[in-house]
């Protein structure tokens, strides 16, 4: 099993280390089902708010709006697969918005990222198709394991995401 390091910059989000871990590893163990699947190596889960993820979008990619996740590929040779951050906030505010569950959401994200190391990508329709297919592919096999989002992530609501 790959190693997985998680930092949660998200004092409100309560994450199961474990069953996190345990997902990427059904994740790992079906890489045949995703193109190539994500390269091996440590691989990095990073839970940050908006204003957070924002700046990593305008630092690296030009772009200080608001966003879902960002994915920064590893180098191989190091022994690292990569990283992906996600936002809390933003899985949160989407959730509410569209009548969905947050802590699915939230996973979905981190199977989004997870695709884009495998060598998915969303930026033209043909190709955000294959990735939306995957996804829900990933999702399934992840419900099925036991892993679905609710058994990995809990969002308190006594206070916003953040830092400080």
């Amino acid at each position: 099993m790959r190693e997985v390091l998680i930092h949660n910059a998200c004092r409100r989000l309560k994450t199961n280390r474990a069953a996190l871990a345990r997902a990427i590893g059904v994740l790992d163990a079906n890489a045949s089902r995703f193109l190539k699947g994500c390269p091996a190596g440590e691989l990095s889960l990073v839970f940050l708010d908006d204003a957070a993820l924002a700046k990593l979008h305008g630092d690296f990619l030009g772009d200080p709006s608001t966003t879902d996740v960002i994915t920064f590929e590893g180098e191989s040779s190091v022994g690292v697969a990569g990283e992906v951050c996600v936002s809390v906030d933003t899985a949160e505010r989407y959730a509410k918005e569209h009548g969905r569950e947050f802590a699915e959401e939230l996973m979905l994200y981190v199977v989004h990222g997870w695709l884009h190391l495998a060598g998915y990508d969303d930026l033209q329709p043909a190709k955000k198709r294959k990735m939306r297919a995957a996804e829900a592919r990933a999702m399934k096999l992840l419900r099925e394991a036991g892993l679905s989002g609710a058994a990995i992530f809990q969002l308190s609501v006594n206070d916003r995401c953040g830092t400080s």
